[in-house]
């Protein structure tokens, strides 16, 4: 194991996941709640909203109240999501609150783009030129390429490695003409199509093309490899994961009614622990939290973690 990080960085996304795939209408108060418990646990990272349309992702049309009566805490970023112009500008009133950066997002399924973008992998590219063009202009640095179903499809199907590292190519052509400098490449089981081998496959295939890239990944638990596709991720020197409390959230437009959402912040956490990675994270605090977001959405959530409990308070019963 001697690619093993020593730290991790998880990126909490649970309330923007979470809130945006909810049947039920969750509270303006209820999402705040959460956001800032999230801060107390020692998370550094937290999606907190999406700024979109509210026809097509009701669970977010407080978005804008949520962020302007959220209390900050120093040294945890809250970031947001947003898709075209409209949803920039609503994020650009909230430069006080949030960490501001652009991403160049794309997808490695034609099928999945039309699905979720409602345009081609063409038609997204030059979206993506338009909006990387805009970030700029507002001062927002365009700093991460991330590629949707890097791992297979419900729509197309199998998803190969060079449409992988083609997508991947494309946005670092994108972000050399516009002049934007790329830090972090972003891979998305969208749809869970991913298991260990695939990982280690498509994590090789991006880190032998440009070593010297921050490479995350945005797993999903859906078809329960979650946990075991992070472990190959760490495993391979990853050392940055998209996670969400209590494996709130899922993709939308994936179809795939009632599956599990995103892997569990705190199974990451457990895990990295046990393999003596750091995450800055208090556990039994995170699972606390994790338990408040249960409650709020009024049904069980998929994360095992937080009926067990930790390994601590069994462990300081044996000693």
């Amino acid at each position: 194991m001697s690619d093993l990080p020593s730290k991790v960085e998880i990126h909490e996304e649970g309330p923007r996941e979470g809130f945006q795939i909810e049947p039920g209408p969750i509270s303006s108060e209820h999402k705040i709640e959460l956001i800032e418990a999230l801060a107390e646990t020692g998370l550094h990272h937290i999606q907190i909203c999406s700024f979109v349309s509210q026809r097509i992702v009701p669970g977010w049309a407080d978005a804008d109240e949520v962020v302007e009566r959220v209390r900050t805490k120093p040294g945890v970023d809250f970031t947001a999501l947003w898709f075209n112009d409209k949803g920039l500008a609503r994020a650009v009133k909230f430069r006080d609150k949030l960490k501001l950066y652009g991403s160049i997002a794309l997808s490695a399924s034609e099928g999945f783009s039309y699905k979720n973008l409602h345009r081609s992998r063409a038609q997204n590219m030059e979206a993506m030129r338009a909006q990387t063009a805009l970030h700029l202009s507002h001062g927002i640095p365009v700093t991460r390429i991330g590629v949707m179903a890097a791992f297979g499809c419900n729509f197309q199907g199998e998803v190969t490695i060079d449409e992988v590292l083609q997508g991947l190519a494309d946005g670092f052509a994108l972000a050399e003409e516009a002049g934007a400098e790329i830090t972090d490449i972003g891979l998305a089981d969208t749809m869970g199509w991913a298991v260990p081998p695939r990982i280690e496959r498509v994590v090789g295939a991006v880190r032998e093309r440009w070593p010297d890239q921050k490479i995350t990944l945005h797993l999903h638990d859906t078809r329960g490899m979650g946990v075991a596709n992070a472990h190959a991720g760490l495993r391979m020197g990853v050392s940055a994961f998209d996670s969400t409390v209590g494996g709130l959230g899922g993709c939308p437009f994936a179809a795939h009614k009632g599956a599990a959402g995103n892997i569990a912040t705190e199974e990451l956490v457990l895990l990295c622990e046990e393999m003596g990675i750091d995450t800055g994270v208090d556990l039994d605090r995170l699972i606390e939290v994790g338990r408040m977001a249960e409650r709020i959405v009024g049904h069980v959530l998929p994360s095992e973690l937080l009926h067990a409990g930790s390994l601590t308070a069994f462990r300081q019963q044996a000693a």
